[in-house]
């Protein structure tokens, strides 16, 4: 990767060379700066802040005011990659509500926008792109509609789940998508999706053969020791290693001598 501005452009080009694509997600200034400078092309500003930041249940209670203010601290970092916001739960569901609300995000400084669905959104995608915002898809397990569904499960298991996801991934593209999150989708699918389409996949438990990864930075991390996910094995203990630093600070306050009078 050169030093340049990354856009969608960029990560569409990537799958061309068949250059990997490794995107976290970011959600405050610090933690953009650093993405940024450990050389991520892609940092989104995802949704799961409602989970990992802001302590909702699931992603169905974020709001899009919620999202601006996330993104805006994050867009103050100025990265060199390329910053996607989600557009938050029931925030496109209309073409005219999703280009208006994808503008709100672009006007807080994301450089494109992600949306969950397929064919049911290709009118809203189509209308975001020709308003001049890049668009990024996400199929598989769509965690907007956890409550729905029941809870979270592996997509792509039978044969009409299988025909859907290739149906969607392809309505995406054509639609104009620059690249495609697959989350929980089974690997087989995940490959010939990935193999079938223009555009990049990027998955987050999707196996190893899609374009590029995603994961939730603090998962990552081993930053929320108080949740288990079976598709990411964290590469740090941070939790840990944030409780010792802590409990060593406050014992060193606690044993200085208070000033004699």
């Amino acid at each position: 990767m050169t030093e340049t501005k990354v856009t969608a452009q960029t990560i569409r080009a990537m799958k061309v060379r068949g250059e990997k694509i490794a995107a976290l997600t970011a959600y405050d200034f610090p933690m953009a700066r650093l993405l940024d400078e450990a050389g991520i092309p892609l940092i989104l500003v995802g949704d799961s802040l409602g989970m990992v930041v802001l302590g909702y249940p699931d992603t169905t209670q974020v709001t899009l005011a919620e999202m601006e203010h996330h993104v805006r601290a994050a867009a103050r970092a100025k990265p060199r990659a390329l910053l996607v916001a989600d557009l938050p739960y029931r925030s496109y569901e209309s073409v005219e509500s999703a280009v208006a609300n994808a503008r709100r995000l672009a006007a807080a400084g994301a450089e494109a926008v992600k949306a969950e669905g397929g064919r049911a959104i290709s009118g809203q995608v189509r209308a975001i792109v020709e308003s001049g915002i890049p668009f990024m898809g996400h199929l598989g397990m769509l965690p907007q509609h956890v409550l729905e569904e029941g809870g979270y499960r592996v997509k792509g298991k039978n044969h009409p789940e299988q025909e859907a996801l290739l149906a969607d991934a392809e309505a995406l593209a054509a639609a104009g998508a620059f690249a495609l999150v697959l989350e929980l989708v089974t690997p087989p699918v995940a490959r010939e999706l990935t193999q079938r389409i223009s555009i990049p996949t990027i998955g987050i438990g999707a196996g190893p053969d899609c374009d590029g990864q995603i994961l939730v930075t603090p998962d990552l991390l081993g930053m929320l020791p108080w949740y288990s996910l079976k598709h990411v094995k964290p590469k740090l203990n941070a939790a840990e290693q944030m409780r010792a630093v802590v409990k060593d600070w406050k014992k060193g306050v606690e044993s200085q001598k208070p000033l004699k009078g």
